[in-house]
């Protein structure tokens, strides 16, 4: 560490102390520890992750707080094991969720974002990252086919489902807002059974319960059956309930199935009901002429949750809520609070002011991330970047078809790849019950084994009414054809010797 931070603490920064040559100096400290980290994660010969027991990782990291200042030495040291402990979900062999990689610019963006250290509640304090917002929020509108509409960006993509749901009854049942739900029907959401779990949390945020979310039958590669759709309706109906918004998915959490939009759409209008697209995982296909046709049928919704933080590689956590209703978010959420939102402001266009249509006051800006990444990449990148995503897909889908031991659980429509492995312990047993059993045991035993050698992540879970499978999430810009089959020969070699 150089000279000029030995023995100072937090007092030695700005704004305490008077010069700024300390604070110049422990922010360079930072981030070189940073870039470190950053490029270690793009070493293949790095772990994926350092993996310790709870009980262990609290020995290494004393977690708790005291009276007493530490100094910036053992801050920096903090800095470093933090990162240093921390799963690398920017390394190649990370394949665990639906988000992924290191986008530099965008991070650069996110850094910049807490420097600026605004909400995003009113033109007044947050003027440039407003505009922003609302530039980007039209370029996505487009992307979907909406002519108008509105939008706003929300803390994860089940806070913009949970949006869904609030706008949905108060199109529907305006008092709400005021009376609360005690002289309203009983309210019901249908969604796919693949569809996310957020719906149900927000069935019981918003007091529906969770009775209140009807499952519909999907088919074999995890869609939306319109026909079950239709008869689940009828069937609430006819049991005194009150269908009042259908969520259809683009892009599911585990196959990563997309709901026939069209089909779903006409049922909707021909029962009067709000159509809600969760296309968290799924919307970034609209940025590839290629794939868009995937959400054919999206500018009929009512509304869209995008997650630019999953294949668009924006870090976390950036998600748009988007609805073709101009003026419904404000009308729905809007409480007048007259401390921020003054309508006799002298200094501007008071209509900028996004905050009372938000569902929260302060809201962390999470568009210059998103708006400097997408000006540097720009429309052309980013749909090379889906694009690459589903060629690294197919190939997997390939390589998993052709290699002894893999099998496909679902031909895949996005850049989900499910399948299973067989051991060859298990080969030689008749297909049946014994056979099934130890296959639902390879997943837990080998995602142990990969986590505790640090030499790959992929998630598994059972799929549907089937046995646990690997969920393999194709994307990343730092991926090829390799890494892929990299993936299958690593988990070749963890279940080499299982024996179940």
């Amino acid at each position: 560490m150089a000279e000029t931070l030995k023995d100072a603490k937090y007092t030695d920064l700005l704004p305490y102390a008077s010069s700024p040559d300390k604070t110049a100096q422990f922010v360079k400290e930072v981030c070189h520890i940073m870039l470190q980290f950053i490029e270690h994660s793009f070493d293949l010969g790095t772990k994926v992750v350092e993996f310790l027991q709870p009980e262990e990782l609290a020995k290494r990291i004393e977690f708790g707080l005291k009276d007493e200042a530490d100094d910036l030495q053992q801050i920096l040291t903090y800095c470093r094991d933090t990162l240093h402990y921390s799963v690398k979900t920017g390394h190649p062999y990370f394949f665990n969720q639906l988000f992924a990689g290191i986008d530099i610019i965008s991070l650069m963006g996110d850094c910049l974002a807490s420097a600026a250290n605004t909400s995003m509640y009113t033109y007044e304090v947050g003027p440039v990252f407003v505009l922003m917002e609302n530039s980007v929020l039209k370029q996505m509108m487009n992307f979907i086919g909406y002519t108008s509409g509105d939008g706003i960006l929300a803390p994860g993509g089940s806070l913009s489902n949970i949006y869904a749901l609030s706008a949905a009854r108060f199109k529907m049942f305006p008092e709400s807002k005021k009376q609360g739900i005690r002289h309203l029907p009983p309210l019901v959401c249908l969604t796919s059974q693949e569809g996310h779990y957020s719906l149900k949390k927000g069935a019981a945020l918003l007091g529906l319960g969770t009775d209140g979310i009807i499952s519909v039958e999907t088919d074999e590669l995890g869609r939306m059956i319109p026909s079950d759709l239709r008869a689940k309706i009828e069937d609430a109906k006819s049991r005194g309930l009150c269908p009042f918004i259908v969520n259809a998915t683009s892009g599911t959490t585990v196959r990563g199935a997309f709901d026939p939009l069209n089909a779903i759409a006409d049922i909707c209008h021909e029962f009067n009901l709000w159509l809600h697209i969760d296309a968290a995982w799924g919307g970034a296909c609209l940025l590839s002429k290629k794939h868009k046709h995937l959400m054919t049928g999206c500018e009929r919704a009512d509304s869209v949750t995008w997650n630019p933080h999953k294949l668009m590689g924006v870090p976390l956590q950036c998600s748009a809520f988007i609805t073709k209703h101009s003026e419904l978010l404000k009308e729905c959420n809007s409480t007048h609070a007259t401390y921020l939102f003054q309508k006799d402001k002298q200094q501007y266009d008071v209509s900028y002011d996004t905050g009372d249509k938000a569902i929260q006051c302060g809201r962390h800006n999470d568009i210059l991330k998103l708006w400097l990444t997408w000006k540097a990449q720009g429309n052309n990148g980013y749909e090379q970047r889906v694009d690459k995503a589903f060629d690294n897909a197919r190939y997997l889908t390939e390589q998993v078809v052709k290699r002894e031991g893999f099998e496909l659980v679902s031909q895949p429509q996005y850049v989900n790849v499910c399948f299973w492995y067989y051991p060859a312990s298990i080969r030689h047993l008749a297909q049946g019950a014994e056979k099934t059993e130890k296959l639902h045991k390879v997943g837990p035993e080998v995602k142990k084994r990969m986590t505790e050698k640090g030499s790959l992540l992929v998630g598994y879970q059972p799929v549907k009414d089937k046995c646990n499978a690997y969920i393999m999430i194709v994307h990343g810009v730092a991926v090829g054809h390799a890494h892929m089959d990299y993936v299958l020969d690593e988990i070749e070699r963890l279940a080499a010797d299982l024996t179940l």
